[in-house]
């Protein structure tokens, strides 16, 4: 009698850790599938057999080893696989766009700390042709919103500064056409080239 009560919890133990195998497999296989499946970009065959091999390598087992012991477990670890893979299918649409957006960020926010120094740098050379007298007596055209150049640079400022507010990834290529707006506003009011203001 010791031997069957001592038995019992082990045996509830490794059902409890199959069904963990089982749940993290078959979650993970399907998210992997799916992701492959969204971003292909002509391989998705050759992927997708290597993302379910992997997934039947440890699933497989973690379904017949405790099947072959017992039937009544193996039927409770199907379920525990089949309820896995559809909460991993409905929810993977969230979780992969909250890792791609993570990603994205992780990559993209250094070129968006880069856009910003060069924003302020067009900002405060625009800036001179306002705060500097002989710059502003000499150029007034850039302070002009009259003038299509000048109106144009102040759009583009404008969608610039609202793409750093919303932390767009759009960001850094506002602040490369703000760079050429500014470029063809000083060009158009005559500024020559060696005599543009340093920020």
């Amino acid at each position: 009698m010791p031997a069957v009560s001592e038995a019992a919890p082990l045996g509830l133990l490794q059902l409890v850790l199959w069904s963990a195998v089982l749940v993290a497999a078959v979650a993970c296989t399907v998210f992997v599938v799916r992701h492959h499946l969204r971003t292909s970009d002509g391989d998705s065959s050759d992927l997708l057999f290597w993302d379910l091999f992997g997934g039947a390598v440890v699933i497989a087992p973690a379904l017949l080893i405790p099947a072959v012991a017992s039937p009544a477990a193996g039927l409770a670890l199907a379920a525990v696989a089949g309820a896995s893979g559809i909460a991993a299918y409905r929810s993977s649409p969230a979780v992969l766009s909250w890792y791609e957006t993570r990603r994205r960020r992780r990559v993209e926010a250094p070129r968006g700390r880069e856009a910003a120094v060069v924003h302020a740098e067009i900002v405060g050379r625009w800036a001179q042709y306002e705060l500097d007298p002989a710059l502003a007596i000499s150029y007034p055209e850039l302070a002009d919103v009259r003038r299509p150049e000048t109106a144009a640079f102040v759009k583009v400022l404008r969608e610039a500064e609202t793409l750093k507010a919303l932390a767009d990834p759009g960001y850094p290529n506002a602040v490369g056409r703000l760079r050429e707006a500014l470029d063809r506003a000083e060009t158009a009011a005559g500024v020559p080239a060696g005599l543009r203001p340093a920020p």
